[in-house]
């Protein structure tokens, strides 16, 4: 798996795991959880969610230090974890053409 080996591959992958289980979690465990009673769907996904946050936060702590980043570039890859389809925003805005410094 070559894409850990950069700072930049890393935030891309959990990036990408990460707006994956917040949309499965807006998308399909919180409609099951509303309309057919079903909590423990929004437990699980919500959990792995929590966790894929939590790396995605740290993925993008170590890229914007090892890439360089200016406070702006760093505030927007931080805001982009908080919205629905922001990590895919993201890759397709920002990352796409950056080279990886490490």
């Amino acid at each position: 798996m070559d894409w850990f080996k950069t700072s930049l591959g890393r935030l891309r992958v959990i990036g990408w795991w990460e707006g994956a289980s917040f949309l499965l979690l807006l998308g399909v465990a919180m409609p099951l959880k509303y309309y057919f009673g079903h909590p423990e769907y929004v437990r699980v996904i919500g959990m792995a969610h929590g966790g894929l946050f939590l790396l995605y936060l740290a993925a993008a702590g170590q890229a914007a230090m090892v890439q360089e980043w200016t406070w702006r570039r760093t505030g927007l890859v931080f805001l982009a974890s908080l919205l629905p389809a922001g990590p895919f925003v993201l890759e397709a805005k920002l990352l796409r053409g950056e080279t990886p410094r490490d």
